[in-house]
């Protein structure tokens, strides 16, 4: 990809908000989970029925950045899944 900035209409990030990744604007839902729900196999219709408060622009822009932003959203995506990572924050039930 060259240099040139794109702008991402729905999409922002907030330090505050989910550690800064990058989320729909008014909303907590990051962009790895659109990311996710479309590798599963699911469409745009599919998510939207998923996450009704949406609208499809969002859905279309937090793709379209994902697109342009693959490899860091993957790489999100995994680290967000680690469950052997997020294990160790659970209380021990002894």
């Amino acid at each position: 990809m060259n240099s040139k900035s794109y702008v991402y209409p729905y999409i922002t990030s907030e330090k505050n908000i989910l550690n800064g990744v990058p989320i729909i604007e008014g909303t907590r839902i990051p962009v790895r989970s659109i990311a996710g729900y479309y590798q599963m196999g699911m469409s745009v219709d599919e998510i939207l029925i998923s996450l009704s408060h949406l609208k499809p622009s969002q859905v279309f822009s937090a793709l379209a950045y994902y697109f342009d932003h693959q490899d860091e959203i993957d790489r999100d995506l995994k680290a967000s899944s680690d469950t052997d990572y997020w294990k160790k924050y659970i209380p021990s039930q002894t």
